[in-house]
């Protein structure tokens, strides 16, 4: 019997999704660590 009621993987679909979000959102948080470093430091 095949299996017939599996989804289709799509983990490759759910890393891309990861990265596409996870990469701006870590860059905005690395730029907003050095601000505020600044911005206390002097």
């Amino acid at each position: 019997m095949a299996a017939a009621n599996n989804p289709p993987d799509r983990k490759g679909l759910i890393v891309l999704s990861w990265v596409w979000v996870g990469a701006p959102l870590a860059y905005g948080l690395y730029e907003l660590v050095l601000k505020a470093r600044q911005l206390f430091t002097g």
